[in-house]
Parts: structure tokens; C-alpha cells; sequence
């Protein structure tokens, strides 16, 4: 395997899969590790403060810097290339166009593990991502 494409939002779940990820390079050839944070295009708040829209861009460029903080420190110890970013758009077919873009041949990624009804409102980012790719995916709890 030489790219992955690991998806982050900052969570201890995300941090989870890195970690796993982690434990896969002795056993694969990784070239480059790509994580990636999607902020969703609106939030009400923004809307009801009547934000401009590079305030908007800058808000969600300071989310995602966040969210991805802890898994960058984390490559940062392991000398293993990594790239990271924070795109816009909607979660889960921003990461299936991005894997298909860079052509990764994994996607590794976290679940929500917040049980049956948190997995039907929060989890089904990772279950619309195994539908729609054709890149493999490893959902890590």
C-alpha cells in the first residue's frame, strides 16, 4: 500500500485510527499518509452572525487546523511523510472524490462506537464512504 488517505475530525476515534495506521506501516509499504479534515460548507452560526465569507473560510481553515493537530504531532514522532488539510464540502463524498483524486489504495478511518443510535445520526459517514468508493476501507473502533 502506498497511500492512505486517513480522514480526521479531531475525535479520539480518528486519533484511534491513526494509531492503528500506525502499526500497519511495519507491515506495508507506505508511501504517504494523507489526513484530512472536511468541514461541512454551512453552519448556522455563521449564518446567524452574518459572517462574511472569508471570515467563514478562516473559521473553518482554525476547525480543521484543530481537528488535525493531534494526529500531525503524532506522525510528526514517526518520520513516516504525511500531508494534511482541511478541505469544505460534504463529509463523506468529499473523502471518496479525494482518495479516488490522490489514488489512494486505502482509506483508514475511525467509527463513532456511540452505540446503535449514535451510529444512525453520527455514523453514517463511515457507512456512505464504504458505499460510495471503490478504494478499500478500514473502519477502526
Amino acid at each position: 500500500m502506498k497511500k492512505i488517505l486517513v480522514p480526521v475530525d479531531g475525535s479520539d476515534n480518528a486519533l484511534r485510527a491513526v494509531e492503528y495506521l500506525l502499526k500497519l506501516t511495519a507491515d506495508f509499504n507506505v508511501e504517504t499518509v494523507h489526513l484530512v479534515n472536511i468541514q461541512d460548507a454551512l453552519h448556522s452560526l455563521e449564518i446567524q452572525e452574518g459572517w462574511t465569507a472569508e471570515q467563514c473560510a478562516a473559521a473553518r481553515q482554525r476547525a480543521g487546523d484543530a481537528a488535525l493537530s493531534a494526529a500531525r504531532r503524532r506522525l510528526d514522532t514517526t518520520g513516516i511523510p504525511y500531508t494534511a488539510e482541511t478541505l469544505t464540502g460534504p463529509v463523506a463524498l468529499t473523502i471518496v472524490n479525494l482518495a479516488r483524486e490522490l489514488k489512494c489504495d486505502l482509506i483508514v478511518m475511525g467509527t463513532r462506537g456511540m452505540g446503535a443510535i449514535g451510529n444512525l445520526l453520527l455514523g453514517s459517514v463511515a457507512g456512505k464512504v464504504v458505499q460510495l468508493t471503490e478504494v478499500p476501507v478500514m473502519l477502526v473502533k
